[in-house]
């Protein structure tokens, strides 16, 4: 039953029109308009559709965001991961952007082992020696980009105290795969009698048993013949409206094939429990809890502007849990301590997808970066249970001044934006954090910028330089 909401009736209907003076819901699964999907049920078939969570406060959207919150840690396959909240190093962003080899990943693993890094990932393009993109499929490592085999990097970060990962994108086969050939056809989504394609790559379909002993023997063999603890699941074309085999309609095809790769999923979780799979989906996508269910962590943007990227990492609670949320953080060797800072906090507050050129940044970005990780291994414990709240609203690009903070058994953190405009911002704090009297710095650690409660329970916070960014404590 839902509630009333103030002096507006609440609403369920099933169609799209709009009724105006009313709040209503539009409670839908796959359509045949919508999705290109029906499915023809026989006498004593049935038929279970999508399903969704809605919730429904009178305190406002923030409000509801708390309820999704606690309702996705309730519905979500429980991991260490999302106990422990590992930090994670991947050579992809403002790094080797997919050209890794033995050479360039040594000096890197030492790096991200110094700054305090738990895991290291190595992204696309460890499988194929030319066009990493087109190359996917066959999942064996290039003999040229690592001499002896790419088992010798993998131990060595090992050696370092550290966990190894490699990324995979294990739907996807590509046009130029080393064993194309030897693919039965029956394996790919089809269309109209063509095996469907987009941007040099094929759609696996695993609804084909066939389909899933191969991917299962994929990373069988990461875990066991490359020792690997992690994965980069990625995914990053669009297979389109679905396929036509075996399936009452395009929608159908594409909805079990969804299905079937979630049921493999949690047989490969029944298999490694310990295991981390990242969820990507070409940066961002595919962030809902059909698969956050499922996986531990969430890539939420392969945004390259550090500052974008902050307004980015001030919003993402509003769509998962802030410890399944991995942001980037890929200081420029050479570039202002500042954005080494901004960079360190959009990830701190979340999950840290340490990246860039760390063997190269000179010992003050650097030791800002080893700051960063020891600071947060210090408040992860309590990001894994945070409530989030925006002091400042939900923040858009263009803000001067953005926030973002959790609310913790007995302190928050709020993370503290300056892009642009006045240096001192005083913002009411709400309700439920007026009980905190006093506030601190937190990262960095040794600032002149400040924060400081008022007696009307408002706080101002002084940041001297625009594109900065701090980390203060309530308690």
């Amino acid at each position: 039953m839902f509630p009333t909401v103030k002096d507006h009736n609440l609403m369920i209907t099933n169609d799209g029109n709009e009724i105006s003076g009313e709040i209503y819901f539009v409670l839908s699964g796959p359509t045949e308009w919508e999705s290109q999907w029906h499915k023809s049920l026989k006498p004593g078939k049935s038929f279970i559709t999508v399903p969704a969570a809605v919730s429904v406060v009178n305190e406002g959207f923030e409000k509801a965001v708390v309820e999704m919150t606690k309702y996705r840690r309730k519905i979500r396959r429980p991991n260490k991961d999302n106990e422990k909240l590992a930090v994670i190093f991947n050579d992809y962003m403002n790094c080797l952007f997919g050209d890794s080899t033995t050479e360039k990943l040594l000096p890197l693993i030492d790096a991200a082992a110094d700054a305090g890094c738990e895991y290291f990932c190595i992204d696309c393009g460890w499988y194929t020696d030319t066009n990493w993109w087109a190359g996917v499929g066959e999942w064996k490592p290039s003999a040229q980009r690592y001499p002896g085999g790419i088992e010798k990097p993998i131990k060595y970060i090992r050696e370092k105290g550290i966990i190894p990962g490699l990324w995979l994108e294990i739907e996807t086969v590509g046009f130029d795969c080393p064993n194309i050939d030897k693919i039965p056809k029956s394996w790919f989504f089809r269309r109209h009698g063509k095996i469907v394609s987009d941007q040099c790559r094929y759609q696996l379909d695993f609804r084909n048993p066939e389909v899933q002993d191969y991917a299962t023997s994929v990373i069988d063999r990461m875990v066991n013949e490359y020792g690997v603890g992690y994965i980069k699941m990625d995914y990053n074309i669009n297979s389109g409206i679905g396929t036509e085999v075996d399936s009452d309609s395009l929608g159908d095809g594409l909805l079990e094939h969804n299905r079937a790769y979630l049921a493999w999923l949690d047989s490969i979780f029944v298999k490694y429990p310990d295991l981390i799979i990242e969820n990507c989906g070409s940066g961002g996508m595919r962030m809902d809890y059909a698969m956050l269910s499922r996986h531990s962590i969430q890539s939420s943007s392969d945004q390259t502007d550090y500052i974008k990227n902050a307004a980015i990492a001030a919003s993402c609670a509003t769509a998962l849990t802030p410890e399944q949320c991995a942001i980037w953080s890929y200081p420029l060797s050479g570039a202002d301590p500042e954005e080494t800072i901004m960079n360190m906090v959009n990830a701190m507050m979340l999950r840290i997808h340490q990246s860039g050129h760390l063997a190269t940044l000179p010992a003050n970005q650097f030791n800002l970066v080893k700051n960063g990780i020891e600071v947060y291994k210090m408040i992860r414990n309590d990001i894994k249970e945070g409530l989030p709240f925006w002091l400042t609203g939900i923040p858009k690009f263009e803000d001067p001044w953005f926030t973002f903070g959790l609310e913790c058994d007995n302190c928050a953190y709020i993370a503290v934006w300056r892009i642009s405009g006045e240096k001192i911002l005083n913002v009411p704090l709400k309700e439920e954090l007026q009980k905190y009297q006093h506030v601190e710095p937190v990262y960095p650690q040794n600032t002149l910028d400040c924060a400081y409660i008022n007696e009307n329970h408002t706080i101002s916070f002084l940041l001297e330089e625009a594109k900065t960014a701090r980390i203060f404590k309530l308690y």
